[in-house]
C-alpha cells in the first residue's frame, strides 16, 4: 500500500554502515563499540584524511568516493554540522540516517528532518543514543550486553530510560525485538508515533512498549497510532514527579502545561488502549503476563 511506513534498518537487505565524523573521542568510542558488536562498517567519511584508517575502518573524503552504496550513516559531526551532513546523506539516498549531536538548534533540525523525509530516508535524532537491533548489530551506544534477543519493540525518548529499561527487561528474561532511543530533543526526525506505525506488519514483533516523558505532545500524537493498533502496547512516562515550568534533562522534557505533564499523558494513553505502566517493575509485570518472560527452561537452553 503506498504511503505506508517501514522501518528501513530492520529490512532484510544486509546493513552498510558509513560513520560520518568518526575521528573525535566520542565517535571513535562509539566505532569500537560498533565493532566489537559487529556491526558491518564499510568506511568512515573525514575530509582531508582519505586514505587513511582509524581502528581498522577506512576513511574517505567523501560519500561518494565509498567502494559501495551505504544504506545506513551515523553521523557524529558537532551540532552545527548536522544540517548539512543529513542533507548530504539524504541526496545520496541513505535509507537509515543517526544524527547524534545534541543541541542542534531548532531551525537545522527542522530543516534536516524536512530534508531527510523529502528523501524517503528515516532520521533518528537528533540527540540520541541510537539502536540495538540484537542479532544484526549496533547504531550507536545502547549496551549489547543490556540487551537479549525476544519480540518486545522498546521505543524509548530518554537515552538514560532506554538503556535502563532494555537491562530491567533482560534481567527479566524479556528480549527485545529492537533497543531505540529516538532523540531527547524538541524537534527529532522520526516521532513515537511513526515507530508505532512502521512496526504494525513487522512479524517480528509481538509487542511494542513505549517509554515517553513530560514535555511536548509526542505522547498524544502515539495514543491516538495506539487506537485499535493490533498488537499489545504497553506505555510508560517518566517525570511524574516533575516540577511545572523547569526543564529536566533536555530541551525535549519541560512541563508547559498540565496537558504536557505525566498523569494527563498516562490517561490519554490508557484511554486509547495502552496497557499502562507506572514504573519499571510494572511493564515488566505486564509484560510477564502478556507471555513475554522466558520460561525456566528457555532460560537454560
Amino acid at each position: 500500500m503506498p504511503g505506508r511506513l517501514r522501518l528501513p534498518f530492520l529490512a532484510v537487505e544486509p546493513w552498510r554502515v558509513a560513520v560520518i565524523g568518526p575521528t573525535g573521542r566520542y565517535a571513535r568510542n562509539q566505532v569500537a563499540g560498533m565493532i566489537e558488536a559487529g556491526t558491518p562498517l564499510i568506511g568512515g567519511i573525514a575530509l582531508g584524511r582519505g586514505g587513511e584508517a582509524i581502528d581498522g575502518v577506512p576513511l574517505y573524503d567523501r560519500l561518494s568516493d565509498l567502494p559501495e552504496k551505504p544504506n545506513i550513516a551515523l553521523i557524529y559531526t558537532p551540532a552545527e554540522g548536522v544540517r548539512d551532513a543529513v542533507a548530504a546523506c539524504a541526496h545520496a539516498g541513505i535509507r537509515t540516517i543517526v544524527a547524534v549531536a545534541e543541541y542542534v538548534p531548532v531551525h537545522d533540525a527542522l530543516a534536516a528532518a524536512a530534508d531527510a523525509r523529502a528523501a524517503g530516508s528515516w532520521l533518528i535524532g537528533p540527540n540520541t543514543l541510537g539502536l540495538y537491533v540484537p542479532t544484526r548489530g549496533l547504531l550507536g551506544s545502547i549496551a549489547p550486553s543490556f540487551c537479549r534477543a525476544g519480540r518486545v519493540a522498546l521505543i524509548v525518548r530518554s537515552g538514560t530510560v532506554a538503556l535502563a529499561l532494555a537491562r530491567h527487561l533482560t534481567l527479566a528474561g524479556i528480549g527485545q525485538r529492537l533497543v531505540v532511543h529516538v532523540g531527547g530533543d524538541i524537534v527529532i526526525g522520526r516521532n513515537p508515533h511513526e515507530y508505532l506505525a512502521a512496526l504494525a506488519e513487522d512479524e517480528a514483533t509481538d509487542t511494542v512498549f513505549y517509554c515517553g516523558e513530560i514535555g511536548g505532545d509526542k505522547e498524544y500524537a502515539f495514543a491516538e497510532a495506539a487506537r485499535g493498533f493490533a498488537k499489545p502496547v504497553v506505555a510508560m512516562v517518566i517525570g511524574r514527579y516533575a516540577p511545572e515550568q523547569k526543564q529536566m534533562g533536555h530541551s525535549g522534557a519541560l512541563i508547559g502545561s498540565a496537558r504536557e505533564g505525566a498523569q494527563a499523558k498516562l490517561a490519554a494513553l490508557a484511554e486509547a488502549g495502552c496497557r499502562v505502566a507506572r514504573g519499571p517493575a510494572e511493564a515488566v509485570a505486564v509484560l510477564t503476563e502478556l507471555g513475554f518472560a522466558a520460561t525456566a527452561k528457555e532460560e537454560t537452553l
